[in-house]
């Protein structure tokens, strides 16, 4: 397959997308991007690496990190996580207050806001030093101990998180937060504040594409049955609530974030993460959703 070419033809046909959407001003310090940014890498499990634009540009991964998250949790409970968070697709904004309350406290799923801060809670809770440890556990699966997070954009989701903080307290008023919500939110906070580039993000999420085993080695960090249940839920809850949208015109598990990050897998054949920072008025990456749609079309790759 040639994916050099078919990144360079999909870089000219989304050419007429340019300037649609906005970019997520309610994280002040996400405001501070460039809009017009754009870079895409891709893995394939042959070793090779396709890339074009700015994809060495480290940029906030937002929401992506709830599948990191995600996995080093499951990596030490199992299965016993979903005690406390469901794997529906929630239909509603990725901040819905009124879902949480109806469903007496358990969220939809894992990557919503209130399941991440379950998760988080969860991390806080059996974690030693919950964010050093979790920068272990990314740099090791990418390999690249300069992963960090943001503290600009960190602070600056704190001081304006007044909806995650509703959220956070209202899953402790359901008992499902175990730790002081002040300590889980600052966790949670500096997860989404993650700084990486296409290409650490795309030779991250090459876990996934691997049935939970890291590329390039033999460590098993996810039991096959926990990678392919975390690759369902990025397929059918990655995206909010166009999550049917992304299945329909992209077909593949994925996970975007509104620092207009995106990282998909096909399973055994490679791993791609787009940035583009304007969103559609879901919070998803115009450029980068449309990117993936013109991928799948033209390698005729999806798992559908």
């Amino acid at each position: 397959m040639k994916y050099q070419e078919i990144l360079q033809e999909i870089h000219e046909e989304i050419k007429p997308f340019k300037g649609e959407g906005q970019i997520a001003t309610y994280i002040p310090e996400l405001a501070t991007v460039d809009p017009d940014k754009y870079g895409i890498c891709l893995h394939c499990f042959d070793g090779q690496e396709y890339t074009l634009g700015d994809y060495e540009e480290k940029f906030s991964i937002q929401s992506i990190s709830k599948v990191l998250t995600l996995s080093l949790a499951v990596s030490k409970i199992g299965e016993r996580i979903w005690e406390r968070v469901d794997v529906e697709p929630s239909g509603d904004p990725f901040n819905s207050l009124v879902q949480l309350e109806y469903e007496q406290g358990i969220p939809r799923n894992p990557l919503i806001n209130s399941g991440a801060i379950v998760v988080a809670d969860i991390l806080v809770s059996i974690l030693d030093d919950p964010k050093e440890d979790f920068l272990k556990f990314i740099r090791s699966i990418c390999g690249n101990e300069s992963i960090n997070f943001n503290p600009k954009v960190a602070a600056s989701e704190k001081a304006t998180g007044f909806r995650n903080a509703a959220l956070a307290n209202m899953l402790k008023s359901f008992d499902n937060i175990k730790n002081d919500v002040d300590t889980v939110l600052d966790f949670y906070f500096h997860q989404c504040s993650l700084e990486m580039t296409c290409q650490e993000l795309s030779r991250t999420f090459l876990l996934f594409a691997n049935h939970g085993t890291q590329y390039g080695g033999t460590e098993q960090i996810l039991p096959r049955r926990l990678g392919k249940r975390i690759n369902a839920i990025m397929q059918t809850c990655g995206f909010y609530d166009e999550a049917g949208e992304f299945s329909f015109r992209v077909g593949l598990p994925g996970k975007s974030g509104v620092g207009g990050g995106i990282a998909a897998i096909y399973p055994q054949q490679y791993s791609v993460a787009v940035w583009s920072p304007r969103l559609n008025p879901k919070g998803n990456s115009v450029l980068g959703m449309k990117s993936l749609e013109l991928l799948t079309t033209k390698t005729g790759y999806s798992i559908f």
